[in-house]
């Protein structure tokens, strides 16, 4: 048993608590870093990095099913279900393991394994004996996957992104409960590696999308490689090795799966801390009450980051919760506010799917290009989708954006850029677009938003493209 003493204690060693733990660190903080496992990040163990290790596979599957469309004679396609599975974890775990490395490269004595237990503000009990005094502590405990009671009784049969990338080969019958990114994600993933995947959710939406035709060419191109069944809900139950599944709703029937991966949304992971000895406002869900600006918890010396406050869970965010909360850790109680960026949402889809800042406003102006029809997506075979630009009066300042079209998980970074610099939409259609280019697409969204903003049309706008553009 060993009494520790420390000045800034992190709970939580994923990306959030790494970068809490570091910042605090460079500014001056002596720091402990308090985890069970140190198995590495979420992004790279069960997240981010295997999902799109699944992903680039069945795009793969995808593009070699539709090579005859460019005159290439490919035969029948062959996915070979153990092999992409294989190269999964191959690759995941290289990955994991680059993440774990960060913690060799601490000074000695940082890191603790063990589960942490709130004694009060600032003091914990340790599962292995120790105890910790710290002037601050940040809480930076990641979230887990929820299972609804209908799904809990399923076993092995049920799913989720932890144990999803354990199979050893593709099921031959899917079902995807959630219409999520990561439901979304993994359904169509599965479905164009020939899986029969059929996907149920009790919202008619998918993916989150705000705009209601986007929302429609989001379901539309969805349904190609999946059933869906929206606004349902669904009840099952074991039946030898494989889940008998019912649902009823809009629509009602049942069906027989292999397996049954749940993506129904992800919870905080607080379990086991004993919030209540540190004296924290807490919410019927046991979160503690905190402010986004500075990550504190009330006036206590406690700070959340990442996807434990159930705010922005994206990894860019946890990142920077993670540095302002281990900066104000050092600096209690003279925190400072960060400002946040604005809301950045992508889904690996094809075609992605990205969320931008913030929705239309009273007033404002909103501009469509359809990728149905432009030159760049019609010559690559992907030509489905459209995004919808959003802009302030009087002059076209851009504040957000919808973008379901090929290619937009690379310039939706162009348009955040643009949001989180204040840029207008004559501005944008100053800067070159090169033509065949995916991007040139937007341009006619930012057309429409200067034709009803006349004060921002720059003198050099032109008033059409090559065709094809």
């Amino acid at each position: 048993m060993t009494d520790h003493t420390c000045d800034v204690a992190v709970i939580g060693a994923g990306t959030a608590g790494i970068a809490a733990e570091r910042s605090a660190r460079q500014n001056g903080a002596k720091t402990l870093l308090i985890d069970p496992y140190f198995a590495g990040t979420m992004c790279a163990n069960v997240g981010c990095m295997p999902s799109k290790l699944l992903l680039v596979a069945s795009h793969a599957a995808h593009s070699a099913k539709g090579a005859a469309t460019f005159g290439i004679e490919t035969g029948p396609v062959k996915v070979d279900g153990p092999a992409v599975m294989q190269r999964v974890r191959r690759m995941r775990d290289d990955f994991a393991k680059a993440t774990r490395e960060v913690f060799d490269n601490l000074p000695d004595g940082t890191c603790i394994q063990a589960r942490a237990r709130f004694e009060g503000s600032t003091e914990l009990s340790l599962d292995n004996g120790d105890t910790v005094r710290a002037t601050a502590i940040v809480i930076a405990t990641g979230s887990a996957p929820v299972v609804p009671p209908p799904m809990q009784d399923l076993g092995d049969l049920a799913l989720t992104n932890r144990s999803v990338f354990e199979l050893r080969d593709l099921p031959r019958r899917l079902a995807v409960i959630g219409g999520g990114a990561i439901g979304l994600e993994l359904a169509q993933a599965m479905g164009r590696l020939g899986v029969e995947v059929t996907l149920f959710d009790r919202e008619r939406t998918l993916g989150g999308a705000r705009d209601t035709e986007i929302q429609n060419a989001v379901r539309d191109v969805m349904a190609r490689d999946m059933t869906l069944h929206l606004g349902v809900d669904t009840k099952a139950e074991v039946e030898g090795d494989e889940v008998q599944l019912s649902w009823s709703g809009d629509s009602e029937g049942a069906a027989r799966f292999d397996r049954v991966l749940i993506s129904t949304g992800r919870a905080p992971q607080l379990d086991g801390l004993n919030l209540q000895a540190a004296g924290l406002d807490l919410d019927d869900h046991g979160l503690p009450a905190f402010d986004r600006r500075t990550m504190q918890c009330g006036d206590a010396p406690i700070f959340l980051a990442g996807d434990v406050d159930a705010d922005m869970p994206v990894l860019h965010e946890a990142s920077n919760e993670g540095v302002a909360a281990g900066r104000n850790a050092v600096a209690f109680p003279a925190v400072r506010p960060i400002s946040r960026l604005p809301a950045f949402q992508l889904m690996f889809t094809d075609p992605p799917l990205a969320i931008l800042g913030e929705p239309p406003v009273e007033g404002g102006s909103t501009g469509t290009a359809y990728y149905t029809d432009q030159g760049r997506a019609k010559v690559e075979d992907r030509a489905d989708g459209l995004v919808k630009i959003h802009a302030r009066p009087p002059e076209g300042r851009l504040i957000g954006a919808e973008l379901f079209a090929p290619g937009a998980e690379h310039f939706a970074h162009l348009f955040m850029m643009a949001i989180m610099r204040g840029e207008t939409a004559s501005a944008m259609l100053d800067v070159p677009f090169y033509h065949p280019t995916l991007e040139e697409g937007v341009k006619d969204a930012l057309r429409q938003i200067c034709q009803s903003t006349p004060l921002s049309i720059p003198a050099s706008w032109d008033s059409g493209d090559p065709p094809g553009a």
